[in-house]
């Protein structure tokens, strides 16, 4: 019999419950008010940073190949089910782990469940399909490597983090993918997609204890969730990871655009101070408001896109800015924003953006409540990283009591040193100094 523990009641009527099944799996629900539809997610402990170097883009390989076909469904009746419903069923692969989603209306939830179960866990994973799909993942690999605005952020984890697992790109490259066996997938799969590894999270109109029962049908038989796992083994194991940094890279290419990112090591999730991360990167280039939109855009018109984010894993973070802008306009862009930081180091914030960035945070944090995948992600995330699963009311309390001296000190530690930095361009060489490009003479003509 499941375990079931109520986590939250929000002052909404929504409630979250968590039930532990016998095997191991963590069906997590949030009851929403009002609503008429369901997001369900079936999360994995397990991403790209679990590979081996060699096998780099084998989480994201099997997440491909867990929609080819199981036992009892074609790839064509896996998508046709829920298409037919009017529902939507995708995935994705992060860092530190992989998500399979669905979203129906709430009648439709429990097909949605079964469907979902099947698929992670009755994966066939037959050698024509991985052969098949081989040539899917290359061409991804190829759309991904002719948009520089997005390669320039795989560049930059690697000028972060090196040759580690969270430097590497959640694709792989076409060596790695020609590279891996249907054994080597067939291990991670095997190694990875273990009961004590499955969070599955519901948000929407549901009850809890009927969706426990029909989790538990539906994984009843299936081969992976009648193998031991190992999880906590494998988060202790990532959180002893240690990370270094090169100074700057350089991907020398004909585009009409240079696109860069300069940054540094963010923080980790969970940190007591994520709040003033948020308010902190509003602040310098969450919108058309900040520092840097104002400052390379809207004042001087050196950029079309400029912008700050930071993104946490368990035992490291990035706090990154990007730019894309017009090669020969690249000194003026990084020469602004070096400015921008330095005033922000040097005289901090004022209270009029710190109110500002305020209201942007907390606004959207009451916005995303209005999307049921949101919160299935929200609860879903908090359970598998073993965090508290705080109110929305207290989450806005936190933002409010974050003050201008926690802005300026995270301010001081992420910018006030050398910041790592990537670039692709046409450029023959990059000289560095203080993490900054100071001259870019060399165009190619």
């Amino acid at each position: 019999m499941a375990k079931t523990k109520t986590l939250l009641a929000g002052s909404d009527g929504s409630v979250v419950r968590r039930s532990v099944l016998p095997s191991g799996v963590r069906v997590i629900t949030e009851k929403v008010p009002g609503v008429h539809s369901a997001s369900i997610g079936i999360w994995v402990d397990a991403g790209s940073r679990d590979e081996k170097g060699s096998h780099t883009g084998a989480a994201h390989y099997l997440e491909h190949l867990l929609f080819k076909g199981t036992t009892k469904r074609s790839a064509l009746d896996i998508s046709a089910s829920i298409e037919s419903v009017g529902g939507d069923i995708n995935a994705f692969t992060s860092k530190e782990h992989t998500c399979y989603y669905v979203k129906v209306l709430a009648a439709d939830l429990p097909l949605a469940i079964d469907v979902l179960c099947d698929v992670v866990t009755d994966a066939q994973l037959r050698s024509e399909d991985i052969e098949a799909e081989r040539g899917v993942i290359l061409e991804e690999i190829a759309m991904v490597d002719d948009d520089p605005s997005d390669l320039v952020h795989d560049q930059f984890a690697r000028t972060l983090f090196g040759d580690t697992a969270l430097g590497r790109p959640i694709l792989g490259t076409a060596q790695t993918i020609l590279g891996i066996t249907r054994r080597s997938i067939v291990n991670f799969y095997s190694k990875f997609y273990q009961p004590d590894s499955l969070v599955i999270a519901i948000a929407g109109d549901v009850d809890h204890a009927r969706a426990v029962r029909l989790v538990a049908k539906a994984l009843d038989g299936s081969p992976s969730t009648h193998l031991g796992g190992s999880a906590n083994q494998r988060r202790q194991a990532k959180a002893k990871q240690k990370f270094g940094f090169a100074n700057s890279s350089l991907d020398t290419r004909k585009t009409e655009q240079a696109h860069v990112v300069m940054g540094t090591h963010g923080l980790v999730r969970g940190d007591d101070r994520r709040f003033t991360g948020a308010i902190l990167s509003t602040i310098l280039g969450g919108g058309m408001s900040s520092r840097l939109f104002q400052a390379v855009r809207e004042q001087r018109g050196l950029a079309y896109s400029v912008y700050a984010y930071s993104q946490s894993f368990r035992d490291s973070g990035i706090f990154g800015i990007y730019a894309g802008c017009i090669p020969t306009k690249l000194d003026q862009v990084l020469e602004v924003c070096q400015s921008e930081l330095a005033e922000l180091v040097n005289t901090g914030v004022t209270p009029l953006e710190l109110q500002r960035a305020k209201g942007q945070v907390k606004g959207g944090t009451v916005l995303g409540q209005e999307d049921t995948g949101a919160r299935m992600s929200r609860i879903a995330k908090a359970e598998l990283y073993g965090e508290e699963l705080i109110p929305v009311q207290e989450v806005l309390s936190s933002v409010d009591r974050v003050d201008s001296g926690d802005v300026n000190a995270l301010a001081q530690e992420f910018l006030a040193n050398p910041l790592a930095m990537s670039v692709i361009g046409p450029y023959k060489k990059l000289p560095v100094h203080r993490g900054f490009v100071t001259q870019l003479s060399n165009l190619r003509s």
